[in-house]
C-alpha cells in the first residue's frame, strides 16, 4: 500500500517536469474555466514577465513553467498574477518566524507520527486533489500545535503547485471534526485562524474550489465563531456544512472517490502522512528554492 501510494503521488509531482506546459494538460477546463489558450498564454506570460522587471521590490523566478504556478488561479490576468505574488512576497515577510527557510523536514514528525493532515490517493470525480484535515479526536494540540498545522498547510501547497493537474483543477479540503473537545476548541486562537485564513485567500496560489465540514458536533460553534469574522464573501460561499449527513457531501464530492469514513465507496483510509511525506521531501531543492522567493533582502 505504502508503495503504491508514493508511486501515484510521485507520478502526479513528476508531470511538473514532463508537461506542466505541453498541449496535454490544456483541457477542456483549463480553456474555459481559465482562459487558457496558446495566444492568452503567451500574452500573460510577456506582461507578467515585464512587471516582474519593473519591480525592483520582489524577486521570483520567471521561466515559463513557474509563472504558470501564478497564471492559472488568476486565470492568466497578468496584472493579478502579479498582484498575487506581491501579496505572497509580503505575507511571506510579515509570517517569516513561521516560514523563514522552512523545509519538510521541519515538521517531520508531525506528517509522520501523527494522523492531523492526510491527502487521499486519488483525486476526485472532478479531478481535484483532496486534503483531509482531522480537527477532532485525532489532533491532540499538546503533541501538533496549531502553528505546526499551519507551516503543514504551507509546505502541502507547496507541493501541490507543482502539478499541472492541480493547478488547473484546483483542491478540495474536507475538515473532519469527529470527536472534537474543549482541547482543540482552545488551539483554534483568533492569531491562528487570521493566520490561516489571510494564507488561503491572500496569499495562496491555488484554486481552492470546496471546503466542506463534516462530524461536527454542537461545540463546533464555538470554533466557527472564532474564523467567521476573517472569512470573506468568496471563501464564505466554498465552505459547506454537513455534520454527519454524508448524502450531503455527495452532493458535491461523487461516493465512487471517497472512502468509506465518507460513506464513499473505496476502502476506509488505511495510509497516514508516512506514507506520502517521502514523496515530498523527494523535492528539497523546490523547496530551497521557493524559500528564496518574496521581497528582497
Amino acid at each position: 500500500m505504502q508503495e503504491a501510494y508514493a508511486l501515484s503521488i510521485h507520478t502526479h509531482i513528476h508531470q511538473l517536469y514532463v508537461i506542466l506546459h505541453c498541449q496535454d494538460v490544456k483541457t477542456t477546463i483549463s480553456e474555459a474555466e481559465l482562459r487558457e489558450t496558446p495566444e492568452v498564454v503567451k500574452q500573460a506570460i510577456e506582461e507578467l514577465r515585464e512587471l516582474m522587471k519593473n519591480d525592483d521590490t520582489i524577486y521570483f523566478r520567471d521561466d515559463d513553467e513557474f509563472l504558470m504556478i501564478f497564471l492559472r488561479p488568476c486565470k492568466f490576468y497578468a496584472k493579478s498574477a502579479y498582484e498575487l505574488m506581491k501579496r505572497i512576497a509580503e505575507f511571506k515577510v510579515k509570517q517569516a518566524q513561521y516560514l523563514d527557510n522552512l523545509m519538510p523536514e521541519d515538521e517531520r514528525d508531525a506528517f509522520i507520527q501523527h494522523k492531523v493532515i492526510n491527502v487521499l490517493t486519488d483525486r476526485d470525480h472532478k479531478g481535484r486533489r483532496v486534503l483531509i484535515v482531522n480537527c477532532g479526536a485525532l489532533w491532540d494540540p499538546s503533541k501538533v500545535t496549531a502553528d505546526q498545522i499551519f507551516r503543514m498547510f504551507y509546505l502541502i501547497h507547496e507541493a501541490a503547485i507543482l502539478e499541472p493537474e492541480t493547478q488547473i483543477k484546483g483542491v478540495v479540503v474536507i475538515m473532519d471534526f469527529e470527536g472534537l473537545g474543549m482541547k482543540q476548541v482552545r488551539a483554534f486562537s483568533p492569531s491562528f485562524s487570521f493566520r490561516l485564513l489571510s494564507f488561503i485567500q491572500e496569499a495562496m496560489p491555488l484554486r481552492l474550489k470546496e471546503v466542506h465540514m463534516v462530524k461536527q458536533p454542537f461545540i463546533f460553534n464555538m470554533v466557527w465563531q472564532i474564523f467567521k469574522p476573517f472569512i470573506k464573501e468568496k471563501l464564505g460561499k466554498r465552505i459547506h456544512f454537513h455534520g454527519s449527513k454524508m448524502a450531503d457531501l455527495h452532493k458535491f464530492m461523487d461516493p465512487s472517490c471517497l472512502p468509506k469514513n465518507y460513506g464513499g465507496q473505496l476502502p476506509e483510509i488505511n495510509y497516514t502522512g508516512g506514507d506520502w511525506f517521502p514523496c515530498i521531501s523527494e523535492f528539497e531543492e523546490h523547496f530551497q528554492q521557493m524559500n528564496t522567493y518574496g521581497m528582497k533582502k
